[in-house]
């Protein structure tokens, strides 16, 4: 399933599923994932906030649906939600609009951007992040690291 995602993208997921195990969910969740970007590449997430935008206030959101719920432990396989497995589609959809084979952190934002990805959505539209901005600007940045005279002497964008 994860075969066109990137190592970091790859570590995305692996740290929603802890998150999860850590959260006591039964599943992993578009918040888990939401959490697993943030400790992946919050940089590409703080480019797209609002000034100001408190990136700890997301775990304080998600922190109080955690309680009264039993342990989940580590070694036990977490499944995805529906509404996670949705949103990992929409992540292989825009790395398609953008043409890209591979899947990475920016197609993951994107994806938790859609208005059917639930509380990672809230969240980060809460931190001022809009799915079509984000998307511009990503396909924006995109064509410029294409282009032949793109400036081969600057960092490569976040992946």
């Amino acid at each position: 399933m994860f075969e066109r995602y990137t190592d970091r993208a790859r570590r995305v997921v692996f740290f929603a599923r802890y998150e999860a195990s850590v959260a006591r969910s039964p599943c992993i969740e578009t918040e888990h994932l939401l959490l697993g970007l943030l400790r992946e590449n919050r940089p590409l997430v703080e480019r797209y906030a609002q000034p100001g935008g408190d990136m700890e206030q997301i775990r304080a959101s998600i922190r109080p649906r955690q309680s009264g719920r039993t342990q989940v432990p580590t070694s036990v396989d977490i499944p995805l939600s529906d509404e996670a497995k949705r949103a990992l589609m929409h992540a292989a959809e825009e790395a398609d609009r953008l043409s890209q084979r591979r899947i990475s952190t920016r197609h993951l934002l994107l994806a938790l951007l859609h208005p059917d990805s639930g509380l990672a959505a809230r969240l980060l539209e809460e931190l001022g992040l809009r799915l079509d901005p984000v998307r511009d600007d990503i396909a924006r940045r995109q064509r410029r690291k294409d282009a032949p005279d793109a400036d081969a002497g600057g960092p490569p964008g976040n992946a």
